[in-house]
C-alpha cells in the first residue's frame, strides 16, 4: 500500500529534536497571497502541517497573527480610532483565526485548545500558564490568541513571551520566505541567505527578524529562533525533527 506524504513524514522522521515548541504563524498564512479573511484551503494546509508535527510527539503551541482580518496599527495610523482600541480590534482578529485553526485541527483528529490573553470565556479559555502546560502535556496543540492582551505589542512579542512562559526549547517563525537574508530577497536578486546567525550579529546588521522587544526577550531567555518557509510541505515536522531549514538564530 502506498503511503501518503503525511504518513511517510510522521514515520520516517523519528523522534523530535525539541520537546516543546512555540510556532508563530502570521494571519496572512490563512489566506491566498494578497487576499483577505480565511481561505478554507489554506487553513486546511496549515492545520495538516501542524497536526503532522504534533504526531511526532513534540509539545506544540501556536501563536497566530490577525493581519488577514485587521491590522490595528494600520487602522490607527489612518486616524479616527485610538491605537489602544485599534490594537484591541487586532487582538480579536487573532481570536477568529485561532478558533478556525482549532476547529480544523480537531476535525483532523488532533486535539487542540484556544487560550486567550483577554477574557472571552464564552469562546476560549483564559490564559493561565499552568493550564497551558497541562494541555501540552496531554498532547493537545495549544493556540494562544489575543496577543499579550495589551495594546502596543505585536504578535511577535506575544510569541516570545509565551515561548518564555512555557519554557519552549525553540521559537519557530513560519514565513513566506526560506530564512533570513542580508537584504530583501523579493527586491534584490543578489540577496544572501544566512544558515545561522548570532543574536548579536542580527541586531548589529539591523536584520528584521522580529520586532526588537520580541527578539531581545528570546536572546535574554536563551531561546533560539528558526525562521523558515512553512509553505513547503512537511517543513514544520522536519524542523521539529532537527532537519536544517531556513535560518537558525543562536544564543550569543
Amino acid at each position: 500500500m502506498t503511503q501518503t506524504r503525511e504518513s511517510q513524514t510522521a514515520t520516517d522522521l523519528g523522534k523530535p529534536t525539541y520537546r516543546r515548541v512555540l510556532l508563530k504563524i502570521s494571519g496572512e498564512a490563512m489566506c491566498k497571497p494578497g487576499g483577505f479573511g480565511i481561505d478554507s484551503d489554506e487553513l486546511d494546509v496549515i492545520a495538516r502541517e501542524i497536526a503532522q508535527a504534533a504526531k511526532l510527539g513534540t509539545e506544540l503551541a501556536v501563536v497566530v497573527g490577525g493581519g488577514n482580518i485587521i491590522r490595528g496599527a494600520t487602522l490607527a495610523s489612518a486616524g479616527g480610532i485610538a491605537q489602544t482600541t485599534a490594537d484591541t480590534m487586532g487582538m480579536l482578529g487573532t481570536v477568529i483565526n485561532g478558533l478556525a485553526l482549532k476547529e480544523t485541527l480537531e476535525k483532523l483528529g488532533q486535539p487542540a485548545r484556544v487560550l486567550s490573553a483577554i477574557n472571552l470565556s464564552a469562546v476560549a479559555e483564559t490564559f493561565i500558564r499552568g493550564r497551558a502546560l497541562r494541555h501540552l502535556e496531554k498532547g493537545r496543540v495549544v493556540i494562544f490568541v489575543a496577543g499579550t492582551g495589551n495594546p502596543f505589542f505585536t504578535t511577535d512579542s506575544a510569541a516570545s513571551l509565551r515561548a518564555a512562559e512555557i519554557n519552549a526549547d525553540v521559537l519557530l517563525k513560519a514565513t513566506k520566505v526560506d530564512g533570513i537574508y542580508d537584504k530583501d530577497p523579493m527586491k534584490h536578486d543578489d540577496a544572501t541567505r544566512f544558515d545561522t546567525l548570532r543574536f548579536k550579529d542580527a541586531i548589529e546588521r539591523d536584520l528584521k527578524v522580529m520586532d526588537l522587544t520580541a527578539f531581545d526577550m528570546c536572546r535574554k531567555r536563551g531561546i533560539p529562533i528558526i525562521v523558515f518557509n512553512m509553505k513547503e510541505p512537511g517543513h514544520i515536522a522536519e524542523v521539529v525533527s532537527g532537519k536544517p531549514h531556513g535560518t537558525r538564530v543562536m544564543v550569543d
